[in-house]
């Protein structure tokens, strides 16, 4: 029996068929949701117990939008520069845009889709959220930004970004239609090699020679890197330009207030008043209460109520975020080297690490049936933060510095990967108790979560006065996401005697969401050029409009009021 099906047995039997049906075993996490909410909530409470579920979900998406962009994103920049890769980006600076910027950004997407394709039972949620975020980007981040600000969009970017898209998105098409993806098709085969590529080469590899290249998943993600890079150097040849400076491609936006403020380190933005007159050598114990404050009080008396209040529910994550990640910032004179904490972090994030990797199944394994792995990494930990705290000084950082980037961009990664892992059995265990599929929870809520960072950015670039790079990055962050994380996805779950990964769509809804992207993207790509891509508020609704017209459409679709008439 399926598990979806518990609610059609007595609710005196749900915690039996629960605990009794292999279905209903959730793969990874720390919590198990449907033990919890079928075996420990009375029937009565039940409506309880979904609410705390709904505030929880809210919850997790907090936390991964806090840790990509406080953590994972400053200290994926820190190893770019700590492994001179700004030298490389100095010749090609799309490739930064591309490449680390679009990692950063699409993080949580990522990490949300690997871990759902990590079971079979819910990588419907992966493919619904992969589609349902490209749809709702490039219709109503798009036309908001369109609506917020008509501009001029810039025509070859704009030309180039779409087709890739469309060529991803046929490539997920055909994926789903076969039911499988190989090893050969995640990475890139040769085309009439067998797979799906045979009977789609007609569509796209007609005048591709037998025998030639046609790049999978990340083939396909890495010549698009090169074709952007390639694309730029010839633009700034015509243009008589040369090589640009490093950061002159595009245009230099405000960082996060909260980010330089949070920090501590900002005392000049206030005035003369707030710097010390005499240089003095604080203690140890006062650098690691600052370094542990997520609050600065004066921005906390300057801004409203509703900042308060969403800053009181971020307090506890970000309290545990400093306490497990270090951050390494370039920008700062040092390189935000907080000596007593930055010891702390090197027992602190191994630790995490460990206890996270496989939801602390390897933490808690004992060696030698004796001695557990995370005592053994506490007692190593203990002794390295202890030389470290003794060898270095809390003016100066150490040479070694360098490492706290790595070391912390694990631990974010971690961070992400944990909370990505709970909010996907999550929305399987609300799935289970609405009846509602896999796709159409992926669609809108995982979509929806995801995005709301993008369209906040976005609008507030366009409403800034950068329309032209908001928009560009509705179409160039989302190629990322679908290529990089359906190929990852699925390239992770083969292994050595199973190079296939099975992809079989559970319903209608999920051709409808494929055709509704693969329309969007063809009503962009016919009608921007129509423009002479000069976008304004027509555009917008018409966009937005759109969108309500699918999600009316797929919520239909998943409530049986549209299907298939039997044959």
């Amino acid at each position: 029996l399926q598990c979806w099906e518990v609610r059609k047995h007595n609710s005196s039997e749900w915690c039996r068929f629960i605990r009794s049906n292999p279905d209903c075993r959730l793969e990874g996490g720390f919590l198990d949701y449907l033990e919890g909410v079928f075996c420990f909530f009375p029937p009565r409470l039940l409506p309880l117990a979904v609410t705390l579920y709904a505030l929880w979900l809210l919850y997790l998406f907090i936390i991964l939008g806090v840790t990509a962009e406080k953590f994972f994103c400053p200290n994926l920049s820190a190893i770019s520069t700590n492994l001179k890769l700004h030298r490389v980006f100095s010749l090609t600076c799309p490739l930064h845009g591309v490449t680390f910027l679009a990692f950063g950004n699409g993080a949580p997407d990522v990490f949300s889709a690997v871990v759902a394709f990590s079971d079979p039972r819910t990588a419907g949620l992966a493919i619904g959220a992969i589609f349902g975020a490209g749809i709702f980007v490039t219709t109503v981040v798009a036309g908001g930004i369109a609506l917020v600000k008509p501009f001029t969009a810039a025509s070859r970017p704009f030309l180039r970004d779409v087709i890739f898209y469309m060529v991803a998105v046929f490539l997920t098409f055909m994926v789903l239609y076969f039911g499988r993806i190989t090893l050969g098709e995640a990475l890139g085969e040769r085309h009439g090699a067998g797979g799906y590529w045979g009977a789609a080469g007609a569509a796209l590899g007609a005048v591709t020679p037998p025998g030639s290249p046609i790049p999978g998943y990340l083939g396909l993600y890495l010549f698009y890197v090169f074709t952007v890079v390639l694309c730029t150097w010839i633009h700034r040849r015509q243009r008589g330009e040369g090589v640009a400076p490093p950061g002159t491609w595009e245009p230099e936006m405000p960082t996060d207030a909260e980010e330089q403020e949070s920090s501590g380190t900002n005392s000049g933005d206030y005035g003369e008043e707030y710097q010390p007159l005499l240089p003095s050598r604080e203690p140890s114990l006062r650098i690691l209460a600052a370094a542990l404050s997520p609050l600065d009080y004066r921005k906390w008396r300057r801004k409203p109520w509703y900042w308060r209040l969403f800053k009181v529910f971020k307090v506890p994550v970000e309290l545990a975020l400093l306490l497990t990640v270090p951050v390494v910032d370039p920008d700062k004179d040092d390189l935000n080297w907080k000596r007593p904490l930055n010891s702390l972090h090197v027992l602190t994030s191994p630790l995490f690490c460990v206890l996270t990797l496989k939801s602390g199944a390897y933490g808690l394994y004992q060696i030698q049936g004796v001695f557990p792995v995370w005592g053994l990494v506490t007692l190593v930990g203990s002794v390295l933060a202890i030389i470290t705290f003794i060898t270095t000084s809390n003016e100066e950082p150490p040479k070694y510095h360098c490492v706290f980037a790595f070391l912390g961009f694990l631990a974010s990664a971690m961070w992400i990967n944990a909370a990505a892992m709970e909010l996907v059995n999550i929305l399987r265990t609300l799935g289970i108790i609405f009846q509602l599929s896999n796709t159409v929870l992926g669609l809108t809520l995982l979509a929806w979560g995801n995005s709301i960072g993008d369209t906040f950015s976005d609008l507030t670039m366009a409403r800034q006065g950068y329309p032209r790079m908001a928009f560009s990055a509705c179409f160039g962050g989302i190629i990322f996401n679908i290529l990089v994380g359906v190929g990852l996805g699925c390239l992770l779950q083969m292994t050595s005697s199973q190079l296939v990964v099975k992809l079989e769509p559970d319903s209608l809804l999920v051709w409808i969401l494929a055709g509704a992207l693969g329309l969007s993207l063809v009503f962009s790509f016919v009608s921007v050029p129509a423009q002479c891509f000069q976008l304004g508020r027509a555009y917008g609704i018409c966009l937005i409009l759109y969108y309500l017209a699918f999600l009316c459409i797929a919520l239909l679709t998943e409530f049986r009021v549209i299907h298939l008439s039997a044959i």
